[in-house]
């Protein structure tokens, strides 16, 4: 992530959020000649994500933190002003909104875009231990990024609460090496159980009780049975959005927590927008990406909207009849 800079004045926008969504917006605003600042607490997923092949651009793959410094850059070039910063909170007040950030300082905009993303619901285990799995390739967690990696590999899903039925009948199309655990048996339908029978993925029931990732292999140690080892374990354990924001500002949010999906072009709050995995759909770089040019193209027109209506404001009843008629006399 670039050095952090710090705003001279008020922006017209502040976008929350520097993952995908979060730059792409800021990307955009700055292009349209907006004044934006981004904060971020440097939580991105994509931070985390040790080699992606799915992003649009970068056949030989990409690294997470090198595609967000090579997006801050780009975003910073054009004029966007980035700030590590947890937000605590935001409210709307007069004239735009006022942000509470975690060290007590307060910014204010005219605009917010929400690009505050998902917590993963992750495995137990040690932090260093965990994020050196992920390095390795053998703990992955989204199966639509890293599906096609693991073609003919021995495939475990782990979890059943969040359709992990679902996740390893995607998984059987890319190996025929697919073994769910559900760890809680009756958490299966019967319609489930049949479909997974049908494609003949492996299922093994019981409590789990150790991951073991080496280096090239994890092992699956459950309290019904001999360890089990695979190439790659998938957990299907869901995550959690990062909607608190969302929350408080009013926008409507899905049974499971995310924003609704029309809120990337109007959050029905006005002067908020969302874009990225906090929204729901596909969690994935180029959706955030295109969601974060939409919602920075609405809050710049938003923005217009506001800017003409105070003009004529200022100009009085009769510049509003004049341009009335301007406007008949131009159809």
């Amino acid at each position: 992530m670039a050095a952090d800079t710090e705003p001279t004045s008020e922006p017209d926008v502040v976008v929350i959020g520097a993952g995908p969504a979060g730059l792409t917006a800021a990307l955009y605003l700055a292009r349209y000649r907006r004044s934006v600042l981004v904060l971020h607490d440097g939580k991105s997923r994509a931070l985390r994500i040790p080699l992606t092949h799915n992003t649009p651009g970068f056949p030989e793959g990409v690294r997470g933190p090198d595609l967000i410094a090579r997006m801050t850059r780009h975003a910073v070039q054009y004029g966007a002003t980035i700030q590590e910063a947890a937000v605590a909170a935001v409210e709307a007040v007069a004239g735009g909104f006022s942000l509470h950030l975690a060290d007590g300082s307060t910014r204010s905009s005219r605009a917010v875009i929400l690009a505050t993303g998902v917590d993963l619901n992750q495995v137990d285990l040690p932090e260093a231990v965990h994020e050196a799995a992920i390095r390795a390739g053998v703990l992955r967690y989204c199966p639509v990024c890293d599906g096609y990696e693991h073609i003919g590999k021995r495939i475990g899903v782990i979890g059943c609460d969040t359709n992990g039925a679902a996740e390893a009948l995607f998984l059987r199309g890319y190996s025929q090496n697919v073994t769910l655990m559900p760890l809680n048996r009756p958490e299966l339908s019967p319609a489930e159980a049949r479909a997974l029978a049908d494609a003949g993925i492996g299922l093994e029931t019981g409590a789990l009780l150790a991951l073991e990732p080496g280096a090239d292999d994890i092992t699956v140690r459950l309290d019904t049975g001999a360890p089990l080892t695979f190439d790659v374990i998938y957990p299907a354990l869901g995550c959690r959005p990062r909607s608190l924001l969302a929350e408080q500002l009013g926008l409507d949010l899905t049974e499971a927590g995310c924003v609704t999906p029309d809120s990337v072009f109007d959050s029905r709050v006005a002067g908020v927008f969302a874009a990225g995995d906090l929204v729901e759909g596909l969690d994935q770089i180029s959706v955030a990406m295109g969601h974060g040019a939409v919602a920075a193209t609405r809050a710049h027109n938003w923005l217009r909207e506001q800017e003409q209506a105070t003009l004529e404001s200022k100009a009085g009843p009769s510049r509003r009849r004049m341009r009335t008629r301007t406007s008949r006399n131009s159809r």
